[in-house]
């Protein structure tokens, strides 16, 4: 993953004085040609068409040709295909903020200069400002500020004025036999809800190079302990589901009456409840009589011009995202997609003010966090003692808990980050589990990997403390026949059966064969 970096690392310095050289220019005319550029955006239906438009409207308009190669790729994954190679990798990409510190260190993003940082500061939410800078330095544009999350809700199961209780709406459920769908157990993103609640804190420090340097962090705290407790009353009951279907849960089979997600969802959530569609900020819980507000992450998605050899091009790249990020596109995408804009003035609309998800999102985000920079292993390390919560009986289970999560958050900035990791089922999803390192051997990565009979079994190779998503099914070049065709949104391999098998990643060829072996 490094070879090609650093190949071209000088010109990536260079390239980044030369953006900045253009930004500070004091003509608003883009110079005349024809460009050819690749846009990665969401790979939701009608993202791509409408970007297309967009893009066509924004040349038309400037009086130049952009041939625009548009694909679709998920704003979680895109960046994990950036830093595989910058130099193969799209020339503008949308992506979630938590993968800035990545990008910039991977010289990813192009630095924004200081005329177009005071145009992107003073047209977009302050928050959404700060989630696109490492330090003082602005490197991308903001996209949407709703990259958080609430509650929908079935108006038909869940009582108006027991929205803001927790046991009541659980209460609700379990009269109704409808389930409760919240993925704290295995989304550390979900799970941090309760903590933020009672006031604990995961706050990573990163120096200028986006390289992470200290952590402080309460969960092992008293705090900790009774955010395990508020957990526990949905963990143990009979309501709770930890489904990953989102809203779809609505019209599954057991259906539930509640479900925790965000904006995305939307469309799923009206289709399946109708008339009884409700949305509302997370309830309240209470614990030895005094109650907490659940919170949550809040966060934006952002785009991201790449560093170019080509001074002209960037000009162009740099105008096209400053257009693509604007009110007016904004806006558009709020109309046909629901999204809920970072930009100031499209926030000000009537029609996103009346948009019932969005004025929950806003509701929630009174008590939200932030989502600054974190460190990839945390999204593991977090789910280890809410999984801990749903059997423990006692506050020194919980607090053995705790303690275990503040040891391997310590342990952190001890990670051999060479070579790569079998992340998976079969490790409880840990990319910091030495027992599953690939033992190497020039390009050549390998092990012997038993997958046991459950539910899911399947994972990916990943680089330690990181969840990349180039490294699965997609690149599978023998044993397929072992494997599901389908890898899912993050490229898992899923074996068919359980056994033992040999799995070989060559680096220099991105390959993988798969053996079974007995």
């Amino acid at each position: 993953m490094t070879k090609k970096l650093s190949l071209i690392s000088l010109v990536l310095a260079l390239v980044m004085v030369l953006g900045v050289l253009v930004s500070c220019g004091n003509s608003n005319k883009l110079p005349e040609g024809t460009y050819n550029i690749t846009v990665w955006v969401s790979e939701v239906q009608g993202v791509k068409e409408l970007t297309e438009q967009q893009i066509a409207r924004f040349a038309a308009d400037n009086g130049i040709t952009i041939n625009a190669t548009v694909e679709g790729i998920s704003e979680g994954d895109s960046a994990t295909h950036m830093i595989t190679s910058v130099e193969d990798g799209a020339d503008i990409f949308c992506f979630a903020q938590d993968q800035l510190a990545r990008l910039v260190q991977a010289g990813a993003l192009a630095k924004l200069g200081v005329k177009a940082g005071e145009e992107i500061t003073n047209a977009n939410s302050a928050g959404s400002v700060a989630a696109s800078k490492v330090g003082d330095a602005l490197y991308c544009y903001p996209m949407t500020d709703d990259n958080g999350y609430f509650m929908f809700y079935d108006k038909s199961v869940i009582k108006e004025e027991h929205l803001n209780s927790l046991e009541d709406i659980i209460a609700d459920c379990e009269a109704a036999n409808k389930n409760f769908s919240f993925q704290i157990k295995t989304s550390a993103w979900y799970a941090a809800s309760f903590f933020f609640a009672t006031g604990c804190v995961s706050e990573w420090t990163t120096d200028a190079d986006g390289n992470y340097t200290d952590v402080n962090d309460t969960f092992n705290s008293d705090a900790g302990v009774i955010a395990l407790k508020g957990m526990q009353k949905l963990l143990k009951s009979k309501a709770y589901t930890e489904s990953e279907a989102g809203t779809a849960d609505f019209s599954a089979a057991i259906p539930s009456a509640v479900v925790v997600s965000g904006t995305w969802d939307v469309n799923t959530a009206k289709e399946a409840l109708g008339e009884n569609y409700g949305v509302a900020k997370l309830p309240s819980f209470t614990v030895d009589g005094k109650t907490y507000q659940l919170a949550s992450f809040s966060g934006c998605k952002l785009m991201g011009v790449k560093p170019q050899t080509d001074a002209n091009k960037a000009a162009v790249l740099q105008a096209l995202a400053t257009y693509l990020t604007g009110k007016e596109c904004q806006l558009e995408r709020f109309e046909q997609f629901g999204w809920g804009p970072s930009n100031k003035e499209a926030q000000a609309s009537d029609a996103v003010k009346a948009d019932a998800a969005l004025v929950a999102l806003s509701e929630q985000n009174v008590y939200a966090i932030p989502q600054g920079q974190i460190h990839g292993s945390w999204w593991s390390i977090a789910k280890s003692p809410v999984v801990a919560a749903q059997t423990a009986t006692t506050d020194e289970q919980l607090k053995a808990a705790l303690k275990d999560y503040e040891d391997a958050i310590k342990g952190v900035f001890n990670i051999d980050t060479t070579g790569y990791i079998l992340v998976g089922a079969w490790n409880g999803w840990s990319n910091t589990d030495g027992n599953f390192k690939m033992s190497k051997n020039g390009d050549v990565y390998t092990f012997e990997l038993t997958v046991e009979e459950s539910e899911y079994m399947g994972g990916r190779i990943v680089c330690p403390g990181e969840w990349d998503t180039d490294k699965g099914l997609a690149q599978v070049t023998s044993g397929t026949e072992l494997l599901s065709e389908d890898g899912g949104t993050d490229n898992n391999m899923v074996f068919l059966a359980p056994g033992t098998y040999k799995v070989t990643f060559d680096e220099s060829t991105m390959s993988i064969t798969v053996e079974k072996l007995g």
